[in-house]
C-alpha cells in the first residue's frame, strides 16, 4: 500500500489515506506519486495530496529501502516545502528541530539507564516517572 498525506492550509496534513500500490504503476509498470495523485484528486475532488512512507522515520527507512520525505506524515504533521520532509507539531516551546532527521528533539538528553521518563518543560528536565 501506498500512503498518502492530504495538505491543507498552512501545510498541515489533515488526513492520510492509503492507495493499492498498482493504482500508481505507469505503462511500464512503475510506481509513479503523480499517478497516486491524480487518482485521490479524482476520487475525492482535493487537489493537494504527497506520497509518504509508512516505513520512513527521521530519514530512515526500515527496511533499507529509500527514504521519503524523512516521516511517514500523520494528520497534524507540517508539510515543509524547501525541506520537502513532513514534520511533527512541536511537542514542547524548548525543543529543537533536528535538521537531518526533522524531528524535534529535547535541549538535554534523556537519560539511558532503564528509567522512564517524562518531559518537565518549566525546569526544562527529564523527570522519572514513578512506578506503580
Amino acid at each position: 500500500m501506498a500512503s498518502f498525506a492530504k495538505i491543507g492550509l498552512n501545510n498541515k496534513v489533515i488526513e492520510v489515506l492509503s492507495v493499492v500500490n498498482e493504482v500508481l504503476h505507469d505503462s511500464n509498470g512503475i510506481e509513479q506519486e503523480a499517478i497516486g495523485i491524480d487518482f485521490l484528486t479524482k476520487l475525492t475532488g482535493y487537489p493537494l495530496w504527497k506520497q509518504t512512507s509508512y516505513n520512513t522515520h527521521g530519514g530512515v527507512h526500515s527496511l533499507g529501502g529509500t527514504p521519503l520525505r524523512k516521516n511517514h506524515a500523520g494528520i497534524g504533521y507540517t508539510y515543509d516545502e524547501d525541506r520537502d520532509a513532513f514534520i511533527p507539531s512541536k511537542p514542547f516551546n524548548s525543543w529543537v528541530l533536528n535538521e537531518d532527521t526533522c524531528i524535534w528533539k529535547a535541549p538535554v538528553a534523556m537519560p539511558n539507564d532503564g528509567n522512564q521518563y517524562k518531559w518537565n518543560e518549566t525546569n526544562k528536565t527529564w523527570d522519572i516517572v514513578e512506578k506503580i
